[in-house]
């Protein structure tokens, strides 16, 4: 598969979980983190002739759940190792092929935590035999709500496992789940927060009716071959994708209301190289492992100043260079100013383009949580006695 040199968390990690601790590893997107779990898992399963299911691996999306899978399917090509995608979001189809696998006592499961907890309460799936539990992204899965499914799931695994819990963050949140879960573990953090050396970090001062603008020209201008842009919100991704096609940029909209099929095809040719924009919102930062993206672009700043070294950490992954811009009104200073302070640099600013400089605002825009310039006032309320009627 190309791998010639280990990564500073496979280094760290790989002898830990040789030797049967359990783990808590913190490393951001990109460090090599899924192969420092799966190598010693794989081994494990390999050297033990296994023929049932003994690991199990949960994540935060159907996207890095099918990425994890593919994984395993490299490097266990040659091993007889088998493995299955859990994942809602598909058709009657998908959820039987994913039945028919856990049927057959594949090797390893990887699922996200709603439709695994489906096939367990079904009787279809049995957890007995499971000796390694991997939490990938655990941080991400407590945002998204997955706590009390995660108890519930260990609730259906025998109380003597190995547990692996992997997270780009550590807030207090993921050590009182440590603390619940993990037994004696070994901790072990590398570049916590702090984007990729390789990345060109870049700003734009400028307001919102500049945004569309610059990015055709970066898009169109800039000689990037494979582009990231993330929005804050779907509506913003659907009318970017609009503006951006009227341009003759080829590019794909990714969002929820999509289907499985469509964001699975939408992947495979931006992984192939046949689609070199994807636009997209914060489910992309940790949803998608693709070599050789060489732009990703903050159409708005992320509200979370941990999202954006996730989005950036989309570029100049495994020892590459790429290129990271970002969009910044007046409204997100405070949000650029928190970033800088996580990841302890001023990124520069660029200067905006003669010809975008005479574009007006077409309104005033308001400081995040001030007040509206239009903002009306309620009509007072009568007070004390209120006026006799008139005499008729």
């Amino acid at each position: 598969m190309g791998f010639t040199k280990a990564t500073p968390i496979q280094e760290l990690t790989i002898p830990v979980i040789m030797n049967g601790d359990d783990l808590i590893a913190c490393a951001q997107t990109g460090t090599g983190k899924t192969a420092s779990y799966l190598l010693p898992v794989l081994n494990y399963i390999a050297n033990n002739n296994v023929h049932q299911t003994t690991a199990l691996v949960l994540a935060p999306t159907r996207e890095l759940a099918q990425q994890i899978d593919q994984q395993v399917e490299g490097l266990a090509y040659f091993t007889g190792i088998s493995s299955q995608a859990v994942f809602g979001g598909g058709d009657g189809i998908a959820y039987e092929q994913q039945r028919r696998g856990i049927q057959n006592s594949v090797n390893i499961i990887i699922a996200t935590p709603g439709r695994l907890i489906a096939h367990l309460t079904s009787g279809v799936l049995k957890l007995n035999h499971i000796t390694h539990l991997v939490l990938d992204e655990a941080d991400r899965m407590l945002d998204m709500g997955f706590s009390d499914d995660i108890m519930r799931i260990i609730s259906y695994l025998p109380k003597k496992r190995q547990t692996l819990l992997f997270s780009a963050t550590m807030p207090g949140r993921i050590r009182n789940l440590a603390k619940a879960i993990l037994h004696e573990p070994q901790q072990i953090s590398v570049a916590i927060s702090k984007p990729a050396e390789g990345i060109d970090q870049q700003v734009y001062r400028l307001h919102d009716q500049q945004k569309t603008p610059l990015i055709k020209m970066i898009l169109k201008d800039g000689g990037f071959q494979s582009s990231i842009v993330f929005a804050s919100r779907k509506e913003i991704v659907r009318a970017l994708y609009k503006e951006l096609k009227h341009a003759h940029v080829n590019t794909a909209a990714f969002h929820s209301d999509l289907q499985q099929s469509e964001r699975e095809e939408i992947l495979l040719k931006f992984k192939n190289k046949q689609l070199p924009v994807i636009i997209g919102t914060d489910a992309l930062s940790r949803g998608i492992d693709v070599e050789g993206i060489d732009l990703v672009v903050n159409y708005d700043v992320p509200g979370d100043a941990e999202d954006y070294v996730h989005r950036i950490g989309r570029t100049a992954r495994a020892a590459t260079t790429g290129t990271a811009i970002t969009f910044v009104n007046d409204r997100d200073l405070k949000r650029l100013k928190s970033i800088e302070q996580l990841i302890d640099r001023q990124i520069p600013q660029k200067e905006l383009p003669e010809e975008l400089k005479s574009i007006e605002p077409i309104a005033q825009e308001r400081p995040a949580g001030g007040p509206r310039k239009d903002k009306r006032r309620r009509p007072n309320r009568y007070k004390g006695n209120k006026p006799k009627p008139a005499a008729n």
